[in-house]
């Protein structure tokens, strides 16, 4: 890489101002560091390119790879089955003697949630902004508070 110190970089600009000059000088260097912009710009994107192919090609090897222990893992699953059929045959039993069977399962049993603890568990700010009660009105409170008003 060139190796610019600032002694390079003034005397740079010593031979500039006086090969262009001072009134084009400014218009120089501004179209010198676009120009730099630009060429900075279009390197990070040639490098971004080059990183996305090589991530490209990395993921093309790993699915290769877990494509291949797919098939392994199903060709062993499959012996797995046919050795599961010639022990079945040998034993004088066929599957189907097997599925003719109706499976026993397990009985029903209710969970026996504890509702109040579920109630509890729900924060105030949520049954505040959802008009949930939180306190038990009684049945003489709750008639007096929904009792239709007398208008004269």
């Amino acid at each position: 890489m060139i190796d610019l110190g600032i002694s390079k970089l003034a005397l740079i600009g010593a031979v500039a101002l006086i090969v262009i000059g001072p009134e084009k000088l400014p218009r120089v260097a501004r179209t010198v560091g676009t120009l730099l912009g630009k060429a900075q710009r279009y390197v990070n994107d040639v490098k971004a390119e080059v990183n996305r192919s090589m991530d490209l090609d990395e993921l093309r090897k790993m699915k290769d790879t877990v494509q291949e222990a797919a098939r392994d893992v199903e060709q062993s699953i499959q012996s797995g089955a046919s050795d599961f059929e010639k022990q079945f045959s040998e034993s004088g039993q066929t599957l189907s003697a097997l599925s003719d069977t109706t499976p026993v399962y397990p009985e029903y049993k209710h969970p026996r949630k504890n509702w109040r603890l579920k109630q509890g568990a729900t924060p105030q700010w949520y049954k505040a902004r959802n008009g949930v009660r939180t306190k038990a009105l009684s049945g003489a409170a709750r008639v007096a508070r929904y009792r239709p008003h007398k208008i004269n």
